[in-house]
Order: C-alpha cells, then sequence, then structure tokens
C-alpha cells in the first residue's frame, strides 16, 4: 500500500463532546482525511453516544468527509435523517439486521457511500457475496461499543483474506471493476479500535488502508504530528 493510499479518520468518539465543533476544525487543521462518526443505540452495543443533531453541527463546522459509523439496529430507520445531516458515507453491521443488500441499495440511492461493518468474531467470508454492493469494508479490531479497548490481531488474518479477494477481483474505491485505463484508489477496508503507530503498521501490512483512530490522536497535543505517523505506516 502507498502512504497517498492511506486515510487516516480521526473518531470523534474520542473528543471533547462539549466543543465538538471545535475539534471537527482541530481534525481539519491537523490534515485528516475525514471523520469517524460513531452512533450507538444502546441496544446492538451497550452504548449511547452522538445522534443526527449533533452530525449536524460537525457537518456545519468542517468540509470534512463525515464516515458515520452505525452500531444499531433498524439501520433503515437512520438513513434518512443522517443523509439530510451531513453524512457522506454510512456504514453499518452485518449483525444488525438481515437486510443487508437491501440497506445498502437504499443508502445508495441516497446518493451517500454505503460501508458493511463486521465485528471481530463474525468470519470474514460472510462479507465476500457484498464486495460489489458496497463502497467499504469496515473490520472492528476490537468489540464495538467502547473506546481504549486492546486491539484483537486476529482480525488482521481476515483483512489480509479480503484484500487477496478484492485484488483477485480486481475492485478499487468504487466497488467495482475500473474501466480500461482508469486509475481509482485501493478499494477501501477500514480498521477501528486500538489502532496507533504500532498496531497500524500490522493493519496496513495485512492489507487495510483506512485508519480510524480515537485516543491515539485527541489525546496528543499535535493531532497533524500523529495523523502523518499513520499515513507513513505503509513505508
Amino acid at each position: 500500500m502507498k502512504r497517498e493510499d492511506i486515510i487516516v479518520a480521526p473518531s470523534i468518539f474520542a473528543a471533547d463532546f462539549g466543543r465538538l465543533a471545535d475539534e471537527a476544525k482541530r481534525c481539519e487543521d491537523a490534515g485528516a482525511d475525514c471523520i469517524h462518526v460513531d452512533i450507538m443505540d444502546g441496544h446492538f452495543v451497550p452504548n449511547l453516544t452522538l445522534g443526527p443533531r449533533a452530525l449536524a453541527a460537525i457537518n456545519r463546522a468542517t468540509n470534512l468527509f463525515l464516515d458515520v459509523h452505525i452500531m444499531i439496529y433498524n439501520p433503515f430507520d437512520f438513513v434518512e435523517p443522517l443523509v439530510q445531516s451531513g453524512a457522506d458515507r454510512i456504514t453499518f453491521h452485518f449483525e444488525a439486521t438481515e437486510q443487508i443488500e437491501e440497506i445498502l441499495s437504499y443508502i445508495r440511492r441516497s446518493n451517500v457511500q454505503a460501508g458493511l461493518a463486521f465485528c471481530p468474531e463474525t468470519p470474514a467470508d460472510f462479507a465476500l457475496r457484498y464486495l460489489d454492493q458496497c463502497d467499504l469494508l469496515l473490520m472492528m479490531t476490537v468489540p464495538p461499543g467502547f473506546g481504549g479497548q486492546q486491539f484483537d490481531e486476529s482480525v488482521l488474518e481476515k483483512v489480509t483474506f479480503l484484500r487477496e479477494e478484492i485484488d483477485r477481483r480486481g475492485l478499487r474505491a468504487s466497488g467495482v471493476v475500473p474501466k480500461k485505463g482508469e486509475l481509482l484508489p485501493p478499494f477501501p477496508i477500514q480498521v477501528d479500535g486500538g489502532v496507533d503507530d504500532k498496531t497500524a503498521k500490522a493493519c496496513v501490512k495485512a492489507g487495510a488502508n483506512v485508519l480510524v483512530a480515537g485516543t491515539y490522536l485527541f489525546e496528543h497535543e499535535s493531532m497533524e504530528k500523529r495523523i502523518q505517523t499513520l499515513r507513513g505506516c505503509s513505508e
């Protein structure tokens, strides 16, 4: 993976919730590629966090791409309000619904990107049938719901398996086989949970190219330096 192919997404879940607008601007000023926004319902995961109104506030504060990760049951119910609030991509969980293809199609018809997330214990081969229907795969490297958890190294094998299959099919960033002569970035495989300078190198080596980091970025006085460190994990 080339340095320019690495996307760094600060997770606003680790920010100061009393200063969301300032924290979003901080991410932009530090050179982040996008902002990762976690939304939880207290049922799919045992935690509550931001909702559409908070997303709208973040959207007003920054021009960055908003990468929204919903850890909720009934994803259909949240697509429209999240799109209206500024989501650029909505990623929902494979484990949260049986209507996966319908939801992926609905999100794409709403003119935003559609992502599909997997908990650490879910077999990677469950993702194969959806590769041409989504714009991103999110492989959780911790159980979803809380920050600051220990990185699960077993997920790296799943990332490698999926990257090899994606490359075998010739898929690129749009989720489709590019036309002759067309250059597109690599298909996005995102990792989220326990990502720092050490684990990020292992993730990139395995085939991930979208790095979500929370505590590692927000708790350091220079987010810019740490973003550059994560981008350098491919070297």
